[in-house]
């Protein structure tokens, strides 16, 4: 933890964090939640989901198993992919309307767990949507009633967000993506059954690993929890800075990917493949879910919130989107090159883990950024902002709402002014 850093507090913080959900894994697993359920006394449980998933029937599945076990469940198929204020707003609604309930069971990806987290945050607590919502966009209130049970069973191997206390949601009259942070969104139980992901498709694939890969990326080279000023116990937070354990959890699922992330997108059928995915994402998830994540996440946020025209292959429906993975992958390189001189050896610690068959050639700065190009281009994620639709003079947009996302920037380990990010997206409107 001797890393370089831009940060020399006056008090330096000695104490660091952690926390993670209960983890059920391995193919099968989804079959016991009814089980586990029965275990919590609940006697009405929520399944939220999108309509994509409900059509392949593992949520009404998760609602018979239940159901079997004496208690009462109901299906809320309404989630948005990629939610938005609007989304969050509806389903808390339904759920309201329909409650009340014991327990809440999340069968998706990161948009139908994060939707779940706020329904059960604000079927909970008082108060609307954006009183929560993190500052300087919303309220930053904490919630002050505990939540209910909250089982995440993940469908897409990406987000990490069944190990998390976020929830990400676009506003949509801001035009940026924002989000929710709590230690007490993170769900209790995290069910990772590798065989729900088998029908991902190939774009979906690619997108939600470049998140699981720059979820270990920044986590593993954030800054440091020592370099933070010291924190009283009522002031900490769940993102503590780059620690001992998140980084052994970021280590390990840049170890799996190596092995498993072009096989998964060229062959969903490969059960393997799909199994060291499903557990990178959650590694990476309690990696980053402690230390925190920086500068590639606070450019995505604009570059989603504020997406044009571009829709990519592999998912539903025809509206502009650009995918979280996706948009936190663009940038990726380029600020990976930007945080090189807070810590060298980090960098290329990380490099080697992700491909430990590329060769170190020139400049020590360049050899993360090339290795994550190389990987990008396998797996046909777009080559940089200008391939989504982005030109010159959208960069000082793109900047205003990335210097929105102070709480993410704070655990950068470089300090970061607008001139910097402005930079790195001028820098990765072509990539190659």
């Amino acid at each position: 933890m001797a890393a370089a850093s831009t940060h020399s507090p006056a008090h330096p913080e000695s104490v660091f964090t952690y926390g993670t959900p209960q983890l059920k894994y391995g193919p099968g697993a989804s079959d016991e939640i009814g089980y586990d359920l029965s275990q919590t006394g609940a006697n009405r449980v929520l399944v939220v989901t999108d309509p994509g998933v409900a059509a392949t029937g593992h949520p009404q599945r998760v609602a018979d198993q239940v159901t079997a076990f004496g208690i009462e469940a109901h299906v809320f198929d309404g989630t948005h992919v990629e939610p938005t204020d609007e989304s969050l707003r509806a389903a808390v609604e339904w759920a309201r309307a329909h409650g009340p309930w014991d327990a809440i069971v999340a069968v998706g990806g990161g948009s139908s767990i994060d939707t779940a987290k706020a329904v059960n945050l604000l079927t909970t607590n008082p108060g609307e949507l954006m009183d929560y919502v993190n500052q300087p966009v919303g309220g930053g209130r904490a919630p002050v009633n505990p939540l209910n049970p909250l089982v995440a069973v993940p469908t897409t191997t990406g987000t990490g967000s069944e190990s998390t206390t976020i929830c990400v949601l676009d506003v949509l009259a801001l035009k940026v993506k924002t989000g929710i942070s709590h230690v007490r969104l993170r769900p209790t139980l995290a069910v990772v059954d590798p065989a729900l992901t088998r029908t991902q498709p190939a774009g979906v694939t690619a997108a939600s690993g470049m998140d699981i890969l720059c979820h270990a990326l920044e986590s593993y080279t954030a800054r440091p929890y020592t370099t933070f000023e010291r924190k009283g116990p009522a002031q900490r937070v769940p993102y503590c800075g780059a620690n001992p354990i998140a980084d052994m959890w970021a280590e390990k699922a840049l170890s799996l990917l190596a092995g498993s992330f072009r096989t998964a997108v060229r062959d969903g059928e490969d059960t393997d493949a799909r199994g060291r995915m499903a557990m990178a994402a959650t590694f990476a998830g309690m990696g980053f879910g402690n230390a925190g994540v920086h500068i590639p996440h606070a450019n995505a946020y604009p570059v989603a919130g504020r997406v044009k025209d571009f829709h990519p292959e592999g998912y539903p429906g025809d509206e502009p989107m650009i995918p979280h993975g996706m948009s936190v992958a663009l940038t990726a390189p380029e600020a990976f090159r930007f945080t090189f001189a807070a810590d060298p050896e980090r960098h290329l610690r990380a490099a080697r883990l992700l491909d430990p068959r590329a060769e170190q050639t020139g400049d020590p700065a360049e050899f993360l950024p090339t290795v994550l190009i190389a990987l990008m281009r396998d797996i046909d994620i777009p080559g940089g902002i200008g391939a989504v639709g982005y030109g010159e003079g959208d960069i000082p947009d793109l900047v205003e709402g990335t210097m929105k996302q102070q709480r993410l920037l704070a655990t950068a380990p470089r300090d970061v002014t607008e001139e910097d990010v402005a930079g790195i997206f001028r820098r990765s409107l072509t990539l190659w």
